[in-house]
């Protein structure tokens, strides 16, 4: 019951941070985007204002999920840092960067600094979530074995499952971002934004949709466990997500921004969720359940207890920064 309690928590954290931290990423997709100095300008000015905040607080998620693996499940960790090093080495260089980019972007005076500065941003901003998304796919295609570096560290997250999860992170990050800057252009009252995020949020679950139903072929050949387990146990959850997708696209159309954010997060959760369902109980496919992997009961209950404790400062924290940030109009010029 702990191991469970603790995997749950885990997983609740990696759903935040896909909804907070991939919405953070999508913008600076979108940042990529824009077009030039002049056509980009107003696009970017509402990026920066809706990011601005927030993104450095976005990764607190990620940490706490990198946490909790090491402490409650540490022979996972170990799998997975060991094999799967090369690309979670590139998305840390991509968020350290990307937040410098972004940093000195704002606080640059000259054009050609702020177009380099904004170039690493955003290209961070495109890179990261891939990596991220290959060592997902590794994970679920069962190409981490147990032990220190026993798996093959190219191969492991460079195969057909690893590729889908990386191409769909990213086009997943950009429709979260699109749906999330149209209510904060709506609520500035920039109808013209509003309806050009609302082209591009619609565009973006389109091609969610598509990568999605094209990885159907992929995991039948590539990852045969995760595709049993996503059309039986999990199915339930798979049809949640694509009725909460197909949801928000129609409530776009109907320019009710604030709803289709619901049913955007809604559909991103219900396909993790889905994916632990599938993998549930292994945590390394074919080899490593969650009562294996997990540490003594000491250990966590101690981690949860921590926990606990710890959410009763940091959660009423975060809504007050994303609430207290959801008001007022943007100010500072935008970058060039």
């Amino acid at each position: 019951m702990l191991a469970d309690a603790a995997l749950a928590v885990m997983w609740v954290g990696l759903t935040c941070y896909a909804l907070f931290g991939g919405a953070d990423f999508g913008a600076g997709v979108w940042d990529l985007l824009a077009g030039g100095a002049e056509r980009g300008r107003e696009r970017r000015r509402l990026i920066e204002h809706s990011i601005g905040p927030v993104w450095e607080a976005n990764h607190v998620w990620l940490i706490f999920v990198v946490v909790m693996l090491w402490s409650a499940f540490s022979p996972v960790f170990a799998a997975v840092m060991s094999t799967l090093y090369i690309p979670l080495t590139l998305a840390a260089l991509g968020i350290i960067a990307r937040g410098a980019a972004f940093a000195f972007r704002k606080a640059s005076t000259e054009l050609w600094q702020q177009r380099l500065f904004g170039a690493c941003f955003a290209l961070s901003s495109l890179l990261t979530p891939f990596f991220l998304g290959t060592v997902a796919g590794g994970v679920a295609s069962g190409r981490v074995p147990p032990g220190i570096a026993r798996g093959d560290v190219v191969t492991g997250w460079l195969n057909p499952t690893s590729l889908l999860g990386g191409v769909l992170a990213v086009v997943t990050c950009a429709h979260l971002a699109a749906v999330y800057l149209c209510a904060d252009a709506d609520r500035e009252r920039r109808p013209e934004l509003a309806a050009a995020f609302a082209r591009d949020a619609v565009l973006s679950g389109v091609a969610a949709g598509v990568v999605a139903l094209a990885g159907i072929g992929v995991l039948h050949a590539d990852a045969p466990q995760l595709f049993h387990g996503l059309t039986h146990r999990a199915l339930p959850l798979v049809v949640l997500s694509a009725v909460a997708g197909v949801t928000g696209l129609a409530l776009l159309t109907r320019r009710r921004f604030v709803a289709a954010r619901g049913a955007a997060a809604l559909a991103v959760a219900a396909i993790l969720w889905a994916w632990g369902a599938a993998q549930y109980p292994a945590m390394l496919v074919g080899s490593t359940t969650v009562a294996r992997a997990a540490a003594n009961g000491s250990v966590l209950t101690a981690v949860l207890a921590s926990l606990g404790v710890g959410a009763v400062v940091l959660v009423p924290s975060l809504w007050l920064l994303y609430a207290t940030f959801q008001r007022g109009s943007p100010e500072q010029p935008s970058p060039r």
